[in-house]
């Protein structure tokens, strides 16, 4: 019987190079297509009660006409972009911790939603959306009579 030394170095090695051929192969692809990438994700928080989930978005300084959702079944896009704004620079100095650019987030949700009843509502730089869960077809229990009825007990050739 012949024993192999496990070295587990070089297989992780050899994962690395493939991830970085895997990396440098994707590269020219976006530039070829021109992926614009987005530059930052909003915030949420995903609420639920038995009838409804409750989506709230945090999208400070974004216009209503600047940010677009799409509600699915089970997921939800939303898209858009804060422009930035042109400030003067006062002395050559200007520090900004404001996020500017395309953002981007897709949401999936625990159950599905009754996509054509979704009410929204943007205030004070947070979207809120009210999603209304697909009411689940409950299982109804029928009493079946036996008494009276033949039973066959043969069984098929």
């Amino acid at each position: 019987m012949t024993l192999i030394h496990w070295q587990p170095w070089q297989e992780i090695d050899s994962v690395r190079r493939q991830m970085d051929r895997l990396f440098d192969d994707f590269g020219p692809l976006r530039e070829a297509i021109k992926l614009s990438e987005p530059t930052w994700t909003p915030a949420i928080e995903l609420s639920s009660n038995d009838t409804e989930f409750v989506l709230r978005v945090q999208l400070p300084g974004i216009d209503a006409k600047d940010v677009d959702v799409q509600v699915g079944r089970n997921a939800i896009v939303l898209s858009g972009e804060h422009p930035s704004e042109q400030q003067a620079k006062e002395n050559g100095y200007l520090h900004s911790e404001f996020r500017y650019g395309k953002f981007q987030r897709v949401i999936s949700l625990p159950a599905s939603v009754q996509n054509d009843q979704v009410k929204a509502d943007f205030k004070d730089g947070v979207l809120t959306l009210f999603l209304p869960r697909v009411q689940a077809v409950k299982p109804s229990v029928v009493k079946v009579n036996l008494t009276g009825a033949e039973i066959n007990s043969a069984l098929p050739e």
